[in-house]
């Protein structure tokens, strides 16, 4: 068995992968976040000083109580991103991390307006994030774009403000916008319609964070914004009518495994929401959410989808392809047929091992 789980393994580290729902605040190395935090004036004393501590610091816990206490995880790493520098470094470093996966398409999204708080512009910001990020794509060979995020706990003047700068990098590869944050304390995502609006009108792809809290209605609630992809959305597993609507529109679900387990909307086996919703025909991506936040990496994901909650090889492939498919290069239909095919290829000449048993 264990040979068979070391033929998975490296069979889906070399898949041309591609992630969709990747945080870059939620993704910050440990080792960068010490540096940041001997050198930025945070004024606080509950920085842990070495690696190892830090890392301990900046993982969520395995089971969370709810989705807040997840996000209590991004506090530190959205006080250390607070200037250019450290928010190019972020982005640059987590593109290199991806590219180590073997991924060759990501999206990496990230709240602009929650890095200002040092007077650090949204526009300054965005353009920060895009310099690190295209700067190493083009040196690791990965196609990267980028997703600005509004918080469902700011005012909607804010995410229209947020949605307005983004329209200004477009040429810079930010291709797609989202509303994300505390569902609890912000359920209705038709508040930022105006946002949405803008967005839409502009020419980025429509995402909305839903179901990491209010079950199946929550998700059923994010159609009334029309995406074109759903952040998460597990609970969507539940509702036989929600996953027929969900096909009817070909809204796709981007479902992060080990985040999902980590708030209680998975269960690490297979009625874990992500094989259910696969089998079910609702079109499905397989994301890490946060490689730090979430102490994982894409082809983490991947296996624990095979080895612990039952898909097979060929069912991740088919995730992939989902991907490549619904991925925000709209404004490059070439890039995107180039990419798939790439792919296409490659499973052609790689068949998918047997499914472990």
């Amino acid at each position: 068995m264990e040979a068979r789980h070391g033929e998975l393994r490296e069979w889906l580290t070399e898949m041309p992968k591609a992630e969709l729902h990747l945080h870059l605040d939620g993704s910050l190395r440990a080792e960068t976040a010490v540096e940041l935090a001997r050198t930025r004036p945070l004024e606080r004393d509950d920085l842990p000083g070495d690696v190892e501590a830090m890392r301990a610091r900046l993982i969520a816990p395995a089971r969370c109580r709810d989705q807040a206490e997840l996000l209590d995880a991004f506090e530190l790493p959205t006080a250390l991103l607070q200037d250019t520098e450290a928010l190019e470094r972020a982005a640059s470093e987590l593109v290199t991390d991806v590219a180590a996966d073997g991924t060759r398409y990501a999206e990496i999204r990230w709240a602009p307006s929650l890095h200002t708080v040092r007077g650090l512009s949204l526009a300054d910001g965005i353009a920060a994030v895009a310099r690190g990020a295209g700067r190493t794509a083009a040196r690791e060979g990965v196609v990267v774009r980028l997703i600005a995020v509004a918080l469902r706990t700011q005012s909607n003047e804010v995410a229209d403000e947020v949605a307005s700068a983004s329209l200004a990098f477009l040429r810079d590869g930010l291709t797609g916008f989202d509303i994300a944050g505390l569902e609890r304390d912000a359920p209705d995502p038709t508040v930022f319609e105006s946002a949405f609006d803008i967005a839409r009108a502009g020419g980025l792809g429509i995402t909305c964070h839903a179901g990491e809290w209010g079950g199946a209605a929550q998700v059923r609630d994010a159609l009334a914004v029309r995406p074109w992809r759903i952040a998460h959305g597990a609970p969507a597993a539940d509702d036989p009518e929600l996953m027929a609507e969900l096909r009817a529109r070909e809204v796709t679900l981007d479902i992060c495994p080990t985040s999902n387990i980590q708030i209680g909307l998975g269960s690490a086996d297979p009625n874990d929401p992500l094989p259910r919703l696969q089998r079910a025909g609702v079109p499905v991506t397989i994301s890490t959410d946060d490689r730090t936040v979430s102490d994982t990496t894409l082809n983490d994901e991947l296996e624990l989808a095979v080895t612990r909650l039952g898909l097979t090889p060929d069912e991740v492939a088919a995730c992939m392809r989902q991907a490549y498919r619904v991925a925000f290069l709209h404004h490059d239909e070439d890039l995107r047929t180039g990419l798939a095919d790439r792919l296409e290829q490659w499973l052609a000449a790689n068949p998918a091992p047997a499914p472990c048993s």
